[in-house]
């Protein structure tokens, strides 16, 4: 679907119950220019996943808010048509509503993106209610948090449908505009998707979600590491990759690079 202007968080909320959204994360320049150059990403989400997939963390725990900023306004620099959206990280919204407003002033401000997303469901609502007052759009999230991956014990499939659909409800009563619901059973992700108004954007919570969303470089095929049972990977680019600077190596090697066409003269 090309556009010619950016999507906004009302048409967003909009799009409840329609055509499935499409959201992907993003974190530097080239990737988000490549993205929201499709025309076919509907937002892109700078998410703290930066802190394993790029920073080569084994949590999202020790990303920091001033990181948070310095991806996110490369990520706004680069996307003419998706609604960028960036995680408030862990330790920036915790403390009181205070911090909150002041962590999510900040990002846009110093970034240009249009919304931040936070980690939490009914203990967090009065903090999501003062992000809105204050007229920051607010994208919660639900179910699996990694932010909570000590107090979770691990990354597990979160099956309390009591505690995920009234958090799910506290988080859209409280003003956000829409919810990220992760890790959940088919049925479970359904039930939340019918009993809120926003939309839900579902990442292993099955496909009755109003939207889905990846990881961009697990999609890709660009991450090493542990792949989650709800990714499907798109194509195998780390291989491209390496294939490419191995022929760069031998090119090198046999002096066949650079040729007389790449050289001054």
């Amino acid at each position: 679907m090309n556009r010619s202007r950016p999507v906004t968080v009302p048409e967003f909320v909009a799009r409840k119950g329609a055509d499935p959204l499409v959201v992907v994360t993003a974190a530097d320049f080239t990737m988000a220019r490549l993205m929201d150059g499709t025309g076919a990403v509907d937002a892109l989400l700078v998410g703290d996943s930066l802190g394993t997939v790029v920073q080569g963390r084994s949590t999202t725990l020790a990303v920091t808010l001033d990181q948070m900023i310095y991806h996110t306004e490369m990520v706004v620099r680069a996307t003419q048509k998706a609604l960028v959206i960036a995680d408030l990280p862990f330790g920036s919204y915790q403390e009181s509503t205070e911090q909150a407003v002041r962590s999510a002033a900040r990002i846009l401000k110093e970034t240009g993106c249009a919304a931040v997303k936070l980690e939490g469901g009914h203990h967090f609502a009065k903090t999501i209610a003062a992000l809105v007052n204050c007229g920051i759009p607010v994208m919660g999230h639900v179910g699996l948090m990694p932010q909570s991956v000590h107090a979770l014990g691990g990354y597990k499939v979160q099956r309390d449908e009591h505690r995920v659909l009234e958090d799910a409800q506290a988080v859209a009563d409280a003003g956000a505009f829409s919810v990220v619901i992760e890790c959940l059973p088919v049925e479970l992700g359904r039930k939340v998707t019918e009993k809120v108004k926003v939309p839900t954007i579902g990442i292993g919570a099955g496909p009755h979600c109003d939207g889905q969303v990846l990881v961009g470089h697990d999609l890709l095929g660009l991450y090493d590491g542990h792949r989650p049972k709800f990714v499907r990977v798109y194509d195998d680019l780390k291989e491209h990759v390496r294939d490419a600077v191995r022929r760069y190596s031998a090119d090198v090697r046999s002096r066949d690079f650079p040729s007389a066409e790449e050289s001054f003269h």
